[in-house]
């Protein structure tokens, strides 16, 4: 029934907040007078100038901010470094959380839309189990079935 499914922001300068996400990485993929789509590893937002909004009767409220968008990252710390130097604005610096699961640090966008930015990190995982007469590292396989007959 539903395919590809898509964030829209609204902003009051639309052109600006793809420029800002282009310098992200995202991709322009299509653009129309007042909206333009961008894509990075599969994922679309959409950004649609108020005044493109108001064309189909809506009346965008930017005074909210119920959406955010996350970016995974190698380094957590690299990026938010890089993008508040070049004057993107710290909403919360990096640190770890979930027991140190995750390195997360949020900035926004030039209309103030959180932008999380998160590493996970590897977790240690148990040894695979051996069989009893397997050499330790060799994974468990199943007995074989008998033939049928």
């Amino acid at each position: 029934m539903f395919r590809s499914p898509m964030i829209n922001l609204h902003s009051r300068d639309a052109d600006r907040l793809a420029a800002f996400y282009g310098s992200l990485g995202f991709r322009e993929t299509f653009r129309a007078p007042g909206h333009v789509e961008l894509t990075l590893d599969g994922f679309t937002p959409g950004i649609a100038s108020v005044q493109a909004a108001m064309r189909h009767g809506l009346s965008p409220n930017l005074q909210g901010r119920p959406v955010e968008i996350v970016l995974r990252s190698d380094d957590t710390d690299a990026a938010y470094a890089r993008l508040t130097a070049g004057g993107t604005p710290s909403l919360s610096a990096p640190h770890d959380f979930l027991d140190g699961r995750l390195r997360s640090a949020w900035v926004a966008d030039p209309d103030g839309n959180p932008i999380q930015l998160v590493r996970q990190r590897r977790t240690r995982r148990s040894r695979p189990r051996t069989h009893k007469r397997g050499r330790p590292g060799e994974p468990v396989l199943p007995r074989p079935r008998a033939a049928m007959t």
